[in-house]
C-alpha cells in the first residue's frame, strides 16, 4: 500500500473518530428520553432546501442553502435526530441573518 493510500485511510478514520466524538458528546449532553414524544411532521430534504432558499436573506445565502442541506444530509443517518435538528436550526439562522457576509467587502481588511 502506498504512502498516499495510508494517508487517505488515516484521514478517513480520523474524520470518523471525530464524528463519533461529536455524537457521543451530544448524546451525553442531551440523552434521548425514554418515553416517546409526539414527532414532528414528516418533510423531505428537498422541501427543507426549498423553504430555506425561499427564506434566505440574500441571493448569496439562498445559493448556500443547497450546499448546507447537502452537507447535513450526508451525515444525518449517523447522527441522533436531535443533533440533525440542531444543525438545521443553525443553518437556518445563518441563512436568515441579514448581516452575514459570504464574501469580504471591497476595501475591508482581512482578519487573520
Amino acid at each position: 500500500m502506498g504512502d498516499w493510500q495510508n494517508f487517505d485511510n488515516r484521514a478517513v478514520i480520523g474524520r470518523a473518530l471525530r464524528l463519533r466524538r461529536e455524537i457521543d458528546d451530544f448524546e451525553a449532553r442531551w440523552p434521548t428520553p425514554a418515553n416517546r414524544e409526539e414527532a414532528l411532521p414528516h418533510f423531505t430534504w428537498d422541501q427543507l432546501e426549498r423553504q430555506l432558499v425561499d427564506l434566505a436573506a440574500t441571493p448569496a445565502q439562498a445559493a448556500m442553502a443547497k450546499h448546507l442541506v447537502s452537507g447535513t444530509r450526508k451525515l444525518a443517518a449517523f447522527k441522533p435526530s436531535e443533533m440533525v435538528l440542531r444543525e438545521i436550526l443553525c443553518m437556518t439562522w445563518v441563512l436568515l441573518d441579514e448581516n452575514f457576509k459570504t464574501e469580504p467587502e471591497h476595501g475591508s481588511a482581512e482578519i487573520s
